[in-house]
């Protein structure tokens, strides 16, 4: 079963007087019924003739009566013998096709070779414009063009085929296809460039055109095939792979950074991905070594690092590189600074509750002692005292001191006034003195 393709571009359509004239004067001014028409278009009264007429059969739609009249009125004015109306003709040519578009590309290829020049490049501008709207009504002549010796000719057909690959992908990849076996590279140079807009919408046919081209004798095809290999690894990882491991052993040096940026793109965790950096790192381009030894520390544990920038190191000859291999050989937890041996200290086990009240009722203090309030009173920064504070102060410590000195005279008690002796009133006679 099949159903009929949605049309997803729009058609670019001039503005100009011609929009300001009234439908049922459309089709007798481009008829030449009526030889002129009065509008006003942006506050100016204009007198509009028949070559604007036939650029209004833009504005006729539907498919009844007046859209097939509009059909064989532009038909009219292609064959026309005056180069102003065939050019009219082919303005209005993308639109009308829309409606009805029977013999109006034939007489599209015939005018692309008309002997005057404003028509040749009014027959371009359609073409560029039909492109992607009419992919198989244009084909034949899209190819023809694309190929043109004329530069103005062949731009225009390179920017319809650009158009193209947003709305029929599908086709747009048949015309690549064809464009990657011309001898002459620049043709493949362009088409390997349209590449990109194609990764994600031409399925597995861009696919194979990618390798084809990353294949390509010519070393600016290479350049722009890798380019796509950073947005595939985002999406189809085991096709970049594929492609990466080929790419990052080209003779190109951009060639091969595409592809170790395809590398970054990727799951850090695949096997592969890690194999390609690893032997990237030794890799004889400066750009490629220094772009797969920033990735290292992410792919591999501390202990491994230091193993894989050891042996690095001993074929290693830029002095950056070196500086980071050295750096990545460092154990910190033994041979850093102190702030970073402290970040591998494990913190001190805290102590069972049972263990610190039995220690606290043997008078041991576990932790740090707190601050009593008095001694955090002191640390705290004091305000200069005055002199009259000074002298406060001095006098109220020398009272201090005069209170906890012993005074001049002793108090006598009544025994020792009496003469008694405590040890010699209390001894037994028979007691022996020793």
């Amino acid at each position: 079963m099949g159903g009929s393709k949605k049309i997803n571009h729009v058609v670019e359509t001039e503005s100009g007087p011609w929009m300001s004239i009234e439908k049922q004067d459309i089709i007798p001014l481009a008829r030449g019924d009526i030889s002129s028409v009065n509008v006003s278009w942006k506050g100016d009264n204009l007198v509009l003739y028949k070559p604007e007429g036939i650029i209004a059969l833009t504005r006729i739609k539907g498919k009844g009566k007046n859209a097939s009249m509009a059909h064989q009125t532009l038909l009219l004015a292609l064959e026309s013998e005056d180069p102003e109306i065939r050019e009219a003709g082919l303005k209005a040519l993308p639109e009308v096709a829309t409606q009805k578009s029977d013999e109006l590309f034939d007489w599209l290829s015939v005018l692309l070779d008309d002997p005057e020049t404003s028509v040749r490049q009014a027959a371009s501008k359609c073409l560029s414009l039909s492109a992607p709207v009419f992919p198989s009504g244009v084909q034949v002549i899209l190819q023809n063009e694309l190929r043109s010796f004329n530069k103005g000719r062949m731009d225009a057909a390179w920017k319809g085929l650009n158009s193209l690959c947003e709305t029929w992908p599908s086709v747009a990849c048949d015309h690549i296809d064809t464009l990657l076996l011309e001898e002459d590279p620049m043709y493949r140079r362009k088409a390997a460039k349209l590449l990109r807009k194609l990764l994600f919408k031409g399925g597995s046919v861009t696919w194979d055109l990618i390798s084809w081209a990353l294949d390509d004798e010519d070393v600016e095809v290479r350049r722009n095939a890798a380019k796509t290999l950073p947005s595939l690894a985002r999406k189809e990882t085991r096709l970049a792979t594929i492609f990466s491991e080929r790419a990052i052993i080209d003779s190109d040096a951009k060639v091969r950074l595409s592809a170790v940026k395809a590398i970054q793109g990727m799951d850090k965790d695949s096997g592969r991905a890690r194999e390609l950096i690893l032997q990237s790192a030794s890799s004889k381009d400066l750009n490629i070594r220094r772009a797969c030894i920033e990735m290292l520390p992410k792919l591999y544990s501390e202990e491994v690092l230091r193993g894989i920038a050891t042996d690095l190191l001993k074929s290693e000859t830029d002095t950056k590189l070196r500086e980071e291999l050295k750096e990545m050989t460092i154990d910190e937890s033994l041979e850093g600074s102190e702030s970073q041996k402290n970040k591998f200290l494990a913190p001190a086990p805290t102590v069972p509750k049972l263990d610190r009240e039995v220690a606290e009722a043997h008078g041991i203090q576990l932790g740090l002692e707190n601050l009593s309030p008095s001694s955090a009173l002191d640390s705290a920064p004091k305000k200069p005292l005055t002199e009259e504070e000074r002298i406060k102060q001095k006098n109220e410590s020398l009272k201090e001191e005069a209170k906890k000195s012993n005074p001049l005279y002793r108090q006598v008690s009544q025994d020792e006034m009496m003469g008694y002796d405590d040890e010699d009133y209390f001894m037994d006679s028979d007691d022996e003195e020793f």
